[in-house]
């Protein structure tokens, strides 16, 4: 009698909203940034890409149920692309499948974010250093390209700033001639769009400091300052990290050490004084 009440399973109207700049970001990483998708995306990816943007905002929430059943009557499908979908959305550990309740979406976890993140400040650095070095006029052109939509997304919302941030960030990994940095950059973006909407939306203030972080990146590409370019690159990412951290374990922001957060503002300040 008790089964519907220990179903907890989600509002799932969200997936019939218009796509929306976050939905297309997620499709993107979904898909790996495959060009091909863009032209003719397969029926199981763009449900995965629709879910993976649900959770994404948090319209879906951590310890929900996802029903097969349930998904292919809103969106008018067969169950098939759906399953496939739920593999797709477990790959990138945004669900789980347990014994007699299937589709789990999981719950943001402190220690997978600092492993996430660990990964990713090396990688990305590795990559920002190849491509300062080999393309350093197209990642110039990039962020002078980026950063209006960035500085309107930040006037705009939370959810457009984390959007237009990721949307750097991924265009920045596509500039690498390494394939292989750019597979597995592009393999957790999407866990780590989930974490950093996290810390903006615990402490919208922090879309400023972000802000100024990537002006400051711009100028030192300007000047093709690589040292300084990777030293505000590495203290970026830990500020995202210790903001999603401060988000998970709902700590007061002041609670935690700022080690990170200083040496980012101070070099702010003197890139921005040059």
């Amino acid at each position: 009698m008790a089964r519907n009440k220990t179903q907890n399973l989600p509002d799932l109207s969200s997936l019939l909203t218009p796509k929306n700049s976050l939905m297309l970001a997620v499709e993107r990483a979904v898909l790996r940034g495959q060009d091909w998708a863009y032209a003719s995306v397969p029926i199981a990816e763009q449900i995965a890409a629709r879910l993976a943007g649900v959770i994404t905002l948090d319209l879906v929430k951590s310890g929900q149920r996802l029903l097969e059943k349930d998904i292919s009557e809103v969106l008018h499908v067969s169950r098939a692309p759906v399953r496939e979908a739920m593999r797709i959305l477990e790959r990138d550990r945004l669900v789980e499948f347990q014994a007699r309740r299937g589709a789990i979406v999981t719950a943001p976890d402190e220690n997978e974010l600092r492993d996430i993140f660990r990964v990713r400040s090396v990688l990305y650095v590795t990559m920002l250093e190849q491509v300062a070095r080999e393309n350093p006029s197209e990642l110039e052109a990039l962020l002078n390209e980026h950063m209006p939509r960035l500085t309107r997304a930040a006037e705009e919302s939370v959810d457009a700033y984390a959007v237009e941030s990721f949307l750097l960030n991924f265009n920045t990994v596509d500039l690498c001639r390494n394939r292989l940095l750019v597979d597995v950059l592009h393999s957790i973006s999407l866990r780590t769009l989930r974490y950093v909407r996290l810390g903006f939306v615990a402490k919208p203030q922090s879309v400023r400091t972000s802000l100024k972080v990537w002006s400051a990146l711009q100028k030192a590409a300007i000047k093709r300052d690589n040292k300084l370019l990777l030293s505000l690159a590495a203290s970026r990412l830990d500020d995202a990290r210790d903001a999603a951290i401060r988000a998970i374990v709902a700590k007061p922001a002041d609670s935690r050490p700022a080690r990170a957060t200083k040496p980012a503002r101070a070099r702010v300040a003197a890139a921005s004084a040059e």
